[in-house]
């Protein structure tokens, strides 16, 4: 593990170079970064490192090093999944996109990291060891089924280890656990359904919170498992199912617990939950209560736009999930009571799929074709805020500046508070 920069302010500033690599801490070998913070979280380690030429230093710390050392290390190597579900997103793309798509990650310091869900279908007895001992809590865990034998089909992998025992050791242990489920039409919803939300409620406080969501499926499909999209109705049926799940859950364990993911509701054409139902918005980036969290950031800066005098016409691009709540929530107000002018207009998925609806799944060639087909009726475009990721670049590698150019007209990337977008984009 290489040694990328070295702060002024470390106290191994001088005698440890970018470009050297640490070996060892107190003589056992260093697995990964946080095996490194967490190991040099102590008031005295001794640390063995390389450098650039291979020779070999040690250095003893005898100060605590709890508030860090001032080192960036190079990225861990990323572990790879395992399965082979049926519902996998990367295998349903097609070539030519950036291979960073094509990564199929299975790391459970990801989880605890970044909030990436994983399986624990390549969780050894050593990482679990490694993971309670370290305290790396809170994971974020795909279960799908609790039912071992269904779990195992929708996973691809017949040598799974079952769920519930692993989760109930991590939980017995401290570690915390958020939970969800893939849902899939005549697969693991009905009584499946029922039996896994039974089933990880029994072990709260330990699974602290569990999501369901909707299959996604796009175009790309061939040779693949046959799936389908959950229609309205059914959607609606899911709703109903886990509205009254949360009741139940509430008067017994004090938690909701599971929460049907923004996009039921969109299928379902039902009005979505106040603020206080999400409680704590754990799964939040999840799609759990991200409309509901719009809505409410929208409404408490109303006071804030009022302010807006403008005869710039702007055009808000969304995918068709955000269309409905933006046009009944957002528009109406922009219009009528502002008197400004605000279209908002969703984007078909050609791309992917238009049973794919999401707006951070929306490519620069589609958000560019319905822009230039509807430029003589705005001044201001403004492109959904999870379309690009930190290099400016959308899905299909075409950068923020390419699409400003080819477009001719100022682009506003706009952001989660859409108060500040509208705000941004009327100048």
């Amino acid at each position: 593990m290489k040694i990328v920069n070295v702060d002024l302010s470390s106290p191994l500033y001088g005698r440890v170079l970018p470009g050297y690599k640490v070996l060892a801490i107190d003589g056992k070998r260093v697995l990964d970064s946080i095996d490194f913070y967490y190991r040099t979280a102590s008031e005295s380690v001794t640390i063995r490192f390389s450098d650039r030429r291979g020779r070999e230093l040690e250095l003893r710390l005898d100060e605590p090093t709890a508030g860090g050392l001032g080192l960036t290390l190079d990225e861990d190597r990323i572990k790879r999944c395992n399965c082979n579900c049926i519902f996998c997103f990367v295998h349903q793309q097609p070539k030519g996109l950036r291979s960073s798509l094509y990564v199929k990650d299975e790391d459970y310091r990801l989880s605890f990291t970044h909030g990436n869900f994983i399986t624990l279908s390549n969780v050894t007895e050593q990482d679990m060891a490694r993971i309670i001992e370290q305290r790396l809590s809170p994971l974020y865990v795909s279960v799908h089924a609790t039912d071992d034998s269904l779990r195992r089909y929708m996973l691809g992998n017949e040598k799974l280890t079952p769920i519930l025992p692993r989760l109930q050791r991590l939980t017995e242990n401290g570690i915390a656990i958020h939970s969800q489920v893939v849902l899939c039409p005549g697969i693991n919803d009905g009584p499946q359904l029922e039996k896994t939300v039974d089933d990880l409620s029994r072990l709260y406080p330990g699974v602290e919170t569990l999501a369901v969501v909707p299959v996604g499926l796009t175009r790309y499909r061939d040779n693949l498992p046959q799936l389908r999209a959950y229609t309205s109705d059914e959607s609606a049926a899911i709703v109903d199912f886990l509205e009254v799940c949360q009741k139940d859950l509430l008067a017994r364990l004090g938690t909701r617990f599971v929460w049907p993911a923004d996009e039921f509701y969109v299928l379902a054409e039902r009005d979505f939950p106040n603020r206080s139902s999400y409680e704590q918005m754990a799964q939040f980036e999840n799609g759990v209560g991200m409309v509901r969290e719009f809505i409410t950031l929208f409404n408490r800066r109303r006071a804030y736009l009022r302010r807006i005098r403008s005869d710039r016409r702007v055009l808000f691009l969304t995918g068709y999930s955000a269309y409905p709540f933006l046009s009944r929530e957002v528009a109406p107000f922009i219009q009528d009571e502002l008197g400004i002018n605000l279209l908002v207009q969703p984007v078909r998925n050609i791309f992917w799929g238009e049973t794919v609806t999401v707006s951070g799944l929306l490519t620069g060639q589609d958000l560019l074709a319905e822009a230039l087909a509807m430029a003589n009726e705005y001044d201001v475009l403004v492109l959904p805020p999870n379309c690009l990721n930190t290099d400016d670049l959308l899905l299909d590698d075409m950068s923020l500046s390419q699409f400003r150019t080819s477009l001719g007209k100022p682009v506003v990337v706009g952001r989660y508070n859409l108060a500040e977008s509208i705000r941004e984009a009327f100048g």
